[in-house]
């Protein structure tokens, strides 16, 4: 069992370290950059190893997102933990959002932008979706009244979505990422209620 137990660990800790480098690439040279080519001479392994543990590029760029998605439930979370009131809570996530989005440009693009096979609300959506998802679920919550928790939810990240994308992109006035920010909250916040 012990054999079988360190071969475990070391195909996890290769498939860690070909999506660590994936992502590392994408985020300094962009997604073109990743190939199964370019991430063989980087982490030095050939590449049917690659295909040992992800079948395409497209399993790894989904790999990415699933990671990314874990992290981004993680940032929100951290970002209601001390909100005084609910309307602190709703901004400083939609604020955590914003940033992270903005942070991690090659990540978010392949959790949200490239084209992949996971689906929220699907039987298969894996975990670190749900959690990300649960995250911003629960901050709306706190400013839903009787409404569609789930509709608000979805309106809501549809709305950091844009703003994330359109201000990333240099089609907003960059300037102006905290007052856009307030002004969804508040606007979401006065129609809950």
């Amino acid at each position: 069992m012990a054999i079988e137990d360190r071969r475990q660990r070391e195909r996890l800790a290769r498939r860690r370290l070909i999506t660590a480098t994936a992502r590392a690439l994408a985020e300094s040279e962009g997604w073109d950059a990743v190939t199964t080519r370019r991430l063989s001479t980087e982490i030095e392994y050939s590449q049917p190893v690659l295909y040992k543990h992800f079948g395409s590029m497209d399993d790894i760029v989904e790999a990415v997102a699933v990671e990314g998605f874990g992290e981004l439930a993680e940032t929100l979370r951290a970002a209601r933990l001390g909100s005084p009131t609910p309307a602190d809570e709703l901004g400083r996530v939609a604020a955590a959002f914003n940033a992270f989005a903005a942070a991690n440009p090659a990540l978010y693009d392949a959790m949200f932008i490239r084209s992949t096979r996971l689906h929220f609300g699907a039987d298969d959506t894996p975990a670190p979706l749900i959690e990300a998802f649960t995250a911003l679920r629960e901050t709306v919550a706190t400013v839903a009244a009787d409404r569609d928790i789930d509709t608000l939810t979805e309106v809501f990240w549809a709305a950091l979505h844009g703003l994330a994308t359109l201000g990333r992109t240099a089609r907003l006035r960059p300037d102006h990422d905290t007052a856009r920010i307030n002004l969804l909250v508040t606007q979401f916040q006065a129609a809950a209620f």
